[in-house]
């Protein structure tokens, strides 16, 4: 426990430095403890040390994840996941691939949550192995006796999702400052190995990603733009997930060779009986019905030829280089790069590089102003929402 605890205290102490020390202490006890609580915690604690420099995480970590104790393969995959999350970096997704097929059930999980981490707010044109991740999640979550790994996907699920897409996982800010509020609810969500109700402590890491312009009154102008020198989809919001559903095998039901008999001779006599007024329908509806059918296949033909020529003109038109986006908007981290003030306009940010909450300055006060007007919420709020869901039914707790 001592020793354990140790390695959680240098975790905390030199987070975000990068210290040559404390990395060459986690790397000794990570491969000669005889605890594997304590490689664990050493290896995972390789990913709060390294934040600062999320680059060096997979080189560092690799041999480890390729190791015998599958309790050093889960830290590896959670200590890139730590470092790394938001990035989207390719070493770092191909390191967690191959461990998303481990042999061992836990390590699948710790995986799983370390791919989300990575790939949050990324979207397929972005990087193309993101609808891979999700087909996973989805492949892991209809599986049955995976219990570990369907856990893990399941957080990764929520992970993708947080905050409706609008938010990532960063233990620092943009300006390379600690957050210990972050950092403190990331080392505790690592406890969840012992007590999953430490899970929600994640959130704490969770920080929103947007550009949002405020007045002198802390009200945001409406006619104030910042410019995206990127293409609209390298940022647009990821697809939401949809939910499969199981398809229900139908049995076939058994039937007794007496009933079989019975049933052959009921139809025979039928079919008998019906063979003569059914040639006759044949003859007075042949002349007229194919004509309709006829009509019918040629619309249908047209419309679908329309449909396609529309497609096409859609995936003909160029898509911009730009993008204007209004005030509030979604920025994540990796489009902040992107971000232009646009020139001749009303408002201007009192610094530079707009991220964040942003202070503006008016330059014609004189002037009446327009502002945006929030919109309350319309998923889940009482006495606001149609969409609430029922309360659950009574029961009675037995243990």
């Amino acid at each position: 426990i001592l020793r354990f605890g140790a390695m959680n205290t240098i975790a905390l102490a030199y987070v975000g430095t990068g210290n040559n020390k404390a990395v060459r202490k986690l790397l000794h006890v990570a491969v000669s403890d005889v605890s594997d609580d304590v490689r664990r915690a050493a290896t995972t604690a390789l990913g709060f040390v390294l934040c600062n420099d999320p680059k060096k995480v997979p080189t560092i970590v690799s041999l480890l994840a390729e190791g015998f104790n599958p309790h050093v393969r889960y830290g590896a995959a959670l200590a890139v996941g730590i470092a790394c999350a938001g990035s989207g970096m390719k070493e770092a997704l191909d390191l967690l691939e191959s461990l998303l097929d481990d042999s061992e059930e836990f390590v699948r999980q710790a995986a799983f949550i370390a791919t989300a981490m990575v790939l949050i707010q990324h979207n397929k044109s972005k990087e193309p192995r993101v609808a891979t991740f999700r087909n996973k999640i989805d492949e892991a979550l209809l599986s049955k006796g995976d219990t570990m790994a369907k856990f893990g996907a399941i957080i990764s699920a929520g992970i993708l999702d947080a905050g409706g897409r609008n938010m990532t996982i960063s233990l620092l800010s943009h300006h390379g400052h600690k957050k210990m509020t972050a950092i403190a609810g990331m080392a505790v969500f690592l406890q969840f190995w012992y007590w999953h109700p430490l899970i929600h402590f994640l959130c704490l890491s969770f920080a929103p990603t947007a550009v949002i312009g405020l007045n002198k009154d802390l009200k945001m102008p409406q006619n104030w733009t910042v410019k995206s020198a990127a293409k609209p989809s390298l940022f647009a919001y990821p697809a939401p997930r949809v939910e499969k559903k199981e398809e229900k095998k139908e049995l076939k039901t058994a039937t007794l060779s007496v009933t079989k008999k019975q049933t052959s001779k009921t139809t025979t006599t039928t079919t008998d009986k019906k063979e003569g007024e059914g040639m006759e329908v044949e003859e007075k509806g042949s002349a007229k019905e194919p004509t309709k059918d006829m009509e019918v296949e040629g619309e249908s033909k047209e419309e679908g030829k329309e449909e396609g020529k529309k497609e096409e003109e859609k995936k003909a038109e160029p898509e911009p280089e730009f993008e204007i986006l209004s005030n509030p908007s979604r920025v994540t981290w990796a489009q902040q790069q992107y971000i232009e003030v646009v020139a001749e306009q009303r408002y201007k940010p009192a610094k530079e590089m707009p991220a964040g909450i942003v202070m503006l300055i008016d330059s014609k006060p004189q002037e009446a102003e327009d502002f945006v007007v929030a919109k309350a919420p319309k998923i889940g709020v009482p006495g606001v929402s149609d969409d609430e869901p029922d309360p659950p039914e009574p029961f009675q707790f037995v243990r």
